[in-house]
């Protein structure tokens, strides 16, 4: 049984590192940076993930990311590789197969179940466990 204190002390951690993942998605972003931004250690950071948000700091950031290209692609006016950037991939081919496992389709394909009412999934809480 954990101290409360040390409860509130890793959601507290939690809760900014989510902020900054949210805000900065499209940036290079590392478990160093943000544990320093949040004057925390690597360790810390990475069980605040674990325990409060059941899930890791790859895994979050690329549901973030992935949950923001969804909605890229559901608009018009991008192509695959202009949401591929905005959401922080250099490498299209590296977005797409990180979309493919994160929404089961490919981002072409996303896109005209889209454009045909199909798209059933909602949007993704940005700290579920994948």
């Amino acid at each position: 049984m954990q101290r409360p204190a040390t409860i509130r002390h890793r959601t507290s951690l939690f809760e900014e590192a989510t902020s900054i993942v949210e805000a900065e998605f499209a940036s290079e972003l590392s478990l160093d940076d943000i544990a320093r931004r949040v004057a925390s250690s690597r360790r810390q950071l990475q069980r605040a993930y674990a325990e409060i948000g059941n899930t890791t700091f790859r895994e979050h950031l690329t549901a973030v990311r992935m949950d923001r290209a969804a909605d890229m692609l559901g608009g018009p006016g991008l192509t695959v590789r202009e949401v591929a950037h905005r959401v922080g991939y250099r490498q299209p081919a590296q977005f797409a197969k990180a979309f493919r496992r994160h929404h089961g389709s490919s981002p072409s394909a996303f896109r005209a179940q889209g454009s045909q009412g199909g798209r059933e999934d909602g949007p993704h809480v940005a700290f579920e466990a994948a």
